[in-house]
């Protein structure tokens, strides 16, 4: 029993932590799909024809209500689960370079352009005069899907990778992929709306392409929206994402979006553009200089001090001449010898000694030393006492402190 509650709770767990990763506006979209299909379910409302997507209903009685209630309803299990696995990475994506208000407005903005489309080539192709489909225009549409499409073939276009994987079985080239993916769908699921796909896709690319740029107001309107009273509940929230830092064009053009005025941030490949805020690994050969820290230094831990360092801190260290006659800034490595055995001598002669006369006269010798080198003496007194009375252990505990 032990080890089915440990992996209940880690499978809660886990199912936590992703919907907490999912941004604000995609996870509003999944609840009120998801709320709105299991209202029907319960209440047994399978009315849909009131609320579908139909042509000649736009067009004859003016129902513009149909383009934005009918992408929220679905007709069935399958059909909401599999819009809403597609959605939440796409949506998450896209959310997190936009914003929340900026993807909500982009949604309705794609809503409204693949209605537009749907309406002009349902009409073309019913009035056309060699052989019309009269059947278009009552064709009933719901679900997400179109709005999916259309993320498809934006979030295609900002990867820009150069093929795309279809269900993990082939792979293909990317500019065909949201193509495939449709004749896929058509092929493999029943009632399926061929040309709400469609417009999705035309929608998407033209979204790619900057023809909706005209239509996208800028950062500005986006920030008085957030900074608006009524909706300071939402902004507070911390899966709310701010579209201030975002493009300041208000549109992410892709590669062809470069005649487009746009920030350098979102112009061309937004992800290479993206790497080069993020950290590197590799680190570079030679560190820089910090401007506040003007001068050669050491990074803790590199291993040893300079040698013209070592020189100087050994030969004032070791240097037994009188206060009077100061001892030289570098010395050589034959002086420092030299000097070395007399200061080994007195040291080995006064450990001989009492302790207490050791402690008395050896120690303000050190400090004197020390002192002059322009340490402080507080500093000196704790780094002998951490050294037990080693000169260059106290030397390197002092210059540590100083770096």
């Amino acid at each position: 029993m032990r080890p089915n509650i440990v992996s209940e709770a880690g499978l809660s767990t886990r199912a936590g932590q992703w919907w907490e990763g999912i941004p604000f506006f995609t996870s509003a979209v999944v609840i009120v799909c998801g709320t709105i299909y299991l209202v029907c379910l319960l209440t047994g409302y399978d009315s849909f024809y009131e609320i579908c997507f139909l042509p000649s209903a736009v067009i004859s009685q003016f129902q513009v209500y149909r383009i934005y209630i009918s992408i929220l309803f679905h007709g069935s299990l399958l059909h909401v689960l599999f819009n809403m696995m597609a959605l939440v990475p796409l949506g998450s994506e896209l959310e997190r370079i936009m914003g929340s208000i900026r993807s909500l407005y982009t949604i309705i903005l794609l809503a409204t352009t693949n209605a537009i489309f749907h309406l002009v080539i349902a009409s073309l192709a019913a009035h056309n005069p060699f052989r019309p489909f009269q059947y278009l225009m009552n064709e009933c549409a719901i679900g997400f899907s179109g709005i999916i499409f259309s993320m498809i073939v934006i979030e295609t276009s900002l990867s820009g990778v150069q093929s795309r994987s279809v269900f993990g079985l082939f792979n293909v080239p990317a500019k065909l992929y949201p193509w495939i993916l449709l004749v896929l769908f058509q092929l493999l699921m029943s009632n399926v709306s061929l040309l709400g796909h469609l417009c999705g896709i035309l929608s998407g690319f033209a979204y790619t392409y900057g023809l909706f740029n005209f239509l996208i107001p800028g950062t500005s309107f986006y920030s008085s929206i957030e900074a608006s009273s009524w909706l300071s509940s939402c902004t507070r929230r911390p899966k709310f994402i701010l579209c201030t830092g975002g493009n300041p064009s208000g549109h992410i053009p892709t590669y062809s979006g470069q005649n487009t005025n746009s920030s350098g941030l979102f112009s061309g490949n937004i992800w290479r553009n993206l790497s080069t805020w993020m950290p590197q690994r590799g680190a570079s050969s030679q560190p820089t200089q910090d401007s506040r820290f003007p001068g050669s230094g050491r990074t803790l831990g590199s291993g040893q001090l300079p040698v013209n360092s070592d020189s100087n801190l050994e030969a004032r260290l070791l240097d037994n001449s009188s206060p009077d006659h100061p001892a030289p800034a570098i010395g050589t490595r034959e002086q420092l010898s030299d000097r070395r055995q007399p200061a080994v001598d007195n040291a080995v002669a006064a450990s001989r000694g009492p302790a207490a006369h050791q402690v008395s006269i050896a120690s303000d010798a050190e400090i004197q030393q020390l002192v002059s080198m322009g340490f402080e003496k507080t500093q000196v007194e704790v780094a002998l006492a951490a050294a037990d009375g080693d000169l260059n252990v106290a030397v390197e505990i002092l210059m540590s402190q100083q770096v």
